[in-house]
């Protein structure tokens, strides 16, 4: 009854059009304020989307590694239990070891990274190799080398051109670092492929055949870096990686991609939230159209809520009305302005309307998102704010007395 009483107020002529104008700046604002809400949410839902692709594209599933030290030493009891877990698609042994890659008078440090014939199962490397290049790591006796973009603009290195690069490793068993030829071993290796997937990757690694590395830096066949995992469905990944980490105990960690990347997925969803926090803010100010509306839809009604009482209905009944009629406004602006953002999103998801500027990123778009519980979280967001905002005139509304005679 309540909503009737308030659909009719909102439909109902009144004495002045200052309350209808009121009313639908309040709709607007509403409106303007859950449809910012849900782009702002969706465009980062995009962007954290692409960069877990990215990511997902050089980190695997889950990482065994060693909480203290850099290398483990897996059993081939181990091993077999790892290969008998359901779920497990692959799994992949690596080594990873700092170099000089040399290319002529050019030099840069970096990071290479030994795989096995495995690893091209665990991650999506090969995707992201550009030009005329090939995943191709060798062998032990004639090493091929796979360099990130960054990595080979900084020794101007191109496959194309076939130049072999020289590659040095420390030599631990050396006492004598006065010069580079006593202080390390050095190899000819030769240019597969250039990778690009991003910065933080391109300009740090490198890969190559990871017999070679163990025989370049001189350790044992039992030591590797970490254990990396493709597991099969991502619901599974939680109970897979309890199951691993029981195989390998104490002295392991066994660490998801989030895990592998907290920081950076930690900071993604904080400025989601800090930005939802601040959007919600101004939707708030933006609800402060409502109460001057409800006011003054109030004053215009005092002789309907004068009969009403003396009909013999409560105050409570009185206060459910002006309640349901911030509610009705908040409605009207909160599904418009989700709809609105529904539109705008699907066309840019299948247009690309608003471009990124610079050219420079993966995608030349603004990437969306859509999630249903953005919606809903922005839905119950809405309601709060237009209880908060009703309460105030919806309670002056009821307990206030008003009479029948004209101007009281």
């Amino acid at each position: 009854m309540n909503f009737l009483f308030a659909w009719r107020y909102f439909k109902a002529k009144k004495s002045t059009n200052v309350i209808n104008i009121i009313a639908w700046i309040s709709i607007v604002a509403i409106a303007v304020g859950a449809a910012a809400l849900i782009l702002v949410l969706s465009v980062f839902n995009g962007f954290e989307g692409l960069v877990k692709s990215m990511y997902g594209d050089f980190y695997p599933d889950l990482r065994v590694s060693a909480i203290e030290g850099k290398y483990i030493q897996p059993t081939p009891n181990q091993i077999a239990q790892l290969r008998q877990i359901k779920g497990i698609t692959n799994f992949s042994l690596t080594l990873e070891a700092k170099a000089l890659l040399v290319n002529g008078d050019q030099q840069t440090i970096v990071y290479l990274k030994g795989v096995d014939s495995n690893y091209r199962k665990i991650v999506s490397l090969y995707k992201h190799i550009t030009g005329s290049g090939k995943y191709d790591l060798g062998t032990k006796e004639n090493p091929s080398i796979i360099l990130g973009g960054g990595v080979a603009y900084a020794i101007n290195a191109d496959p194309v051109l076939a130049n072999p690069l020289t590659i040095f490793f420390p030599n631990r068993n050396s006492n004598d670092f006065s010069n580079i030829q006593n202080g390390t071993y050095s190899f000819e290796i030769n240019e597969a492929a250039i990778f690009r997937i991003q910065e933080d990757f391109d300009n740090k690694y490198a890969f190559t055949n990871i017999d070679f590395i163990r025989y370049m830096i001189d350790i044992s066949d039992s030591d590797y870096t970490a254990i990396e995992i493709k597991v099969g469905s991502e619901k599974e990944i939680a109970a897979i990686q309890k199951h691993v980490q029981s195989i390998f105990g104490k002295n392991y960690q066994t660490q998801t991609r989030f895990q592998q990347n907290q920081s950076l997925f930690s900071v993604m969803q904080m400025e989601k939230w800090i930005i939802y926090i601040i959007l919600s803010i101004i939707l708030v100010i933006a609800a402060f159209n409502m109460v001057g509306a409800l006011t003054m839809l109030i004053l215009e009604k005092r002789k309907d809520i004068a009969v009403l009482k003396a009909m013999g209905a409560t105050n409570a009944f009185i206060q459910k009305i002006f309640l349901s009629e911030g509610f009705l406004l908040a409605v009207l602006g909160g599904f418009a302005g989700m709809f609105i953002a529904f539109v705008f999103c699907c066309i840019q998801l299948k247009y690309h309307v608003i471009k990124l500027e610079g050219g420079s990123f993966v995608v030349d778009y603004y990437p969306v998102a859509m999630n249903v519980s953005d919606f809903i979280m922005v839905g119950i967001t809405i309601f709060i704010v237009a209880i908060l905002a009703s309460w105030i005139p919806a309670r002056q509304a009821a307990v206030k007395e008003f009479s029948l005679k004209s101007g009281e």
